[in-house]
């Protein structure tokens, strides 16, 4: 009994997008489509693949099982498809990032679509445990996270170490010094990101190093929704210096004692990084440190 590839197909996208019609706009098909297809593909074996309610689908265990083989299926699809595209010198296709902080590889994503405009760049953004997430279950092409990494299956290349900042609104009482220590942040309230952001993690070590308490004022998701909490005056924030940027909202100070470094390291899975489009973003990527 062989298995349908579209069936196949339909329900990747529908697993790994989270919706049917997530899916058929992935697949320029109709929602009706993807439904028929993936309900042809259980009634043909006689399994559930999904767990269905008004409001969202959830995969089964034999669908989480199925899911890992198609994600193989189709990397292998698409490096046959590279393979035999290879002629067009990198005319057609896609290159999917997973970032925890976009800015650190926008110059080399700048300099990647000027010289390749019919690859599709795509950014997606989380913490760094999101982005390796992603990475391993052939959701991205290439993650870019807040950490060295220590994986015999990964391909790494390092591209920052920087120090870390606290930052406050313009309003507090510690705008305007020059520094602090982390003695300064003992029981103070603090705006912290979501666990698994490596920020939080830095300085929760640092801390607990130095015996000094945590006083978390609100846990937010993202560097965004970080800066706005600290901008109302919620608590104190703290942020890499490659990430700070320019806002006029809030003042930033170096913390004295604080030994930890922010570092920004671009990966890939060794089995993709001879893949022509992975191969080639990597390559721009080390001109651009050669540049440095």
């Amino acid at each position: 009994m062989s298995v349908s590839h579209a069936q196949l197909k339909a329900f990747h996208a529908v697993a790994v997008h989270g919706s049917f019609t997530a899916a058929a706009q992935r697949l320029f098909l109709t929602q009706p489509a993807i439904s028929d297809q993936v309900r042809k593909l259980e009634e043909r074996f006689g399994v559930l693949l999904f767990h269905r309610n008004k409001r969202s689908v959830r995969l089964t265990d034999l669908g989480e099982r199925l899911l890992s083989i198609t994600q193989r299926l189709f990397v292998i699809a698409a490096e046959a498809e590279e393979l035999l595209q290879d002629s067009k010198a990198l005319q057609t296709g896609s290159l999917t990032l997973a970032v925890d902080a976009p800015v650190h590889v926008l110059p080399q994503i700048a300099r990647f679509c000027e010289r390749y405009p019919g690859i599709t760049v795509r950014i997606e953004t989380g913490n760094t445990d999101d982005a390796l997430y992603r990475l391993h279950n052939y959701q991205a092409d290439l993650a870019l996270v807040g950490r060295d990494v220590d994986d015999e299956r990964l391909l790494s290349i390092p591209l920052r170490d920087d120090p870390m900042l606290a930052f406050v609104a313009r309003n507090h009482p510690w705008a305007g010094r020059e520094s602090i220590d982390l003695a300064d942040l003992d029981d103070t309230p603090l705006v912290l990101r979501e666990i698994g952001s490596v920020t939080r993690q830095t300085l929760e070590r640092e801390m607990h190093q130095a015996g000094l308490r945590i006083r978390p004022a609100i846990q937010v998701e993202g560097r965004e929704a970080a800066r706005e909490a600290v901008v109302v005056g919620i608590g104190v924030g703290v942020v890499s210096a490659s990430e700070f940027g320019a806002d006029s909202r809030v003042y930033a100070m170096p913390i004295r004692d604080c030994t930890q470094r922010m570092k920004e390291t671009l990966v890939c899975l060794k089995e993709q990084s001879s893949r022509r489009v992975v191969a080639t973003f990597l390559e721009i990527v080390r001109e651009s440190l050669r540049d440095d």
